[in-house]
């Protein structure tokens, strides 16, 4: 039995958005879709009476939640086997659970109630900070979903030397026969001013090639392991969070690593993948990966 592909639905408009894209990514990865909705109707309803045959509303509203979703995928894709599940936990607590046990957790990037007008629901920033597994956020206006640019967009950091997310990316980019454009950022040192003499004759040409070394050694296992997927190489002056944020408008996924550390608590994404999930034109796949303990910085 394949690990399933889980995306998470609350009724909203981004929960399906998600949804029509958890599928075809499922479809794609040839993977089962498992459909899951968190409802704490029970603690706030109680216990229905043996004798009434009547069911709570919340229980009816959660049910109907899934029933829709599972029937809107069936349509989008006869033929994927779908399941269903309603928790009895927080949504975070709930997705974060199911992270353990999926390939890949989909949610939207926003969800119902007070929150849906913040850039970036609650839920999906605190999945995407602590899942185990690759977490997307599935954003951007549907007119761009639907656009298909045919790329791939990865940001490689320092210590992404054939990296999870820099296998994901290539991932991604196989079975979507999508161009994988991966870029690396570098700015010019604070103390050297952009007169200064070096910065005049060599310096952007030097702190290119400095940045292009690493990243031809973070793709060199990956590469070799997907000959078919072709590849743009890109050193760019600039932060890292505002070049990958700008290059997203032309890409279909956006690729991303999260630092953790082990035993750390909290949210831990880093600059970059905050950046992304709040600002990107795409939907943002942020993917775990492990750091030296003694390492400090960015992610």
């Amino acid at each position: 039995m394949k690990t399933p592909l889980v995306v998470g639905v609350d009724g909203s408009d981004a929960s399906l958005t998600a949804l029509d894209w958890a599928v075809d990514e499922a479809v794609r990865h040839a993977l089962p879709l498992r459909i899951v909705h968190a409802s704490l109707w029970e603690r706030y309803e109680g216990v229905v009476p043996a004798r009434t045959k009547d069911r709570p509303s919340g229980q009816v509203l959660a049910e109907n939640i899934v029933g829709t979703a599972a029937e809107r995928a069936r349509r989008r894709a006869p033929g994927l086997p779908v399941t269903t599940d309603v928790l009895a936990q927080d949504a975070s607590t709930a997705l974060l659970g199911e992270g353990r046990e999926g390939t890949i957790l989909v949610v939207g990037s926003r969800g119902r109630g007070e929150l849906a007008d913040l850039l970036l629901g609650s839920v999906g920033l605190v999945v995407a900070a602590r899942a185990h597994c690759p977490v997307v956020v599935v954003r951007g206006h549907r007119q761009a979903l639907e656009a298909r640019h045919g790329r791939v967009l990865l940001g490689i950091g320092e210590y992404d030397v054939d990296s999870p997310a820099v296998r994901f990316a290539f991932r991604e980019a196989a079975v979507r026969d999508a161009e994988l454009d991966v870029v690396r950022t570098w700015q010019r040192p604070a103390h050297e001013p952009a007169d200064h003499l070096l910065m005049r004759r060599a310096g952007a040409a030097y702190f290119t090639e400095g940045a292009s070394e690493p990243l031809d050694k973070a793709l060199e296992t990956a590469a070799s392991e997907h000959p078919q997927v072709r590849l743009r190489r890109s050193a760019v002056e600039g932060p890292a969070h505002k070049v990958l944020t700008e290059r997203s408008a032309a890409a279909d996924l956006l690729v991303v690593g999260a630092r953790r550390r082990d035993g750390l608590v909290g949210l831990e994404l880093g600059r970059v993948a905050h950046r992304a999930l709040h600002h990107a034109s795409c939907p943002v796949a942020v993917v775990p990966q492990r750091r030296p303990e003694t390492t400090e910085g960015d992610g």
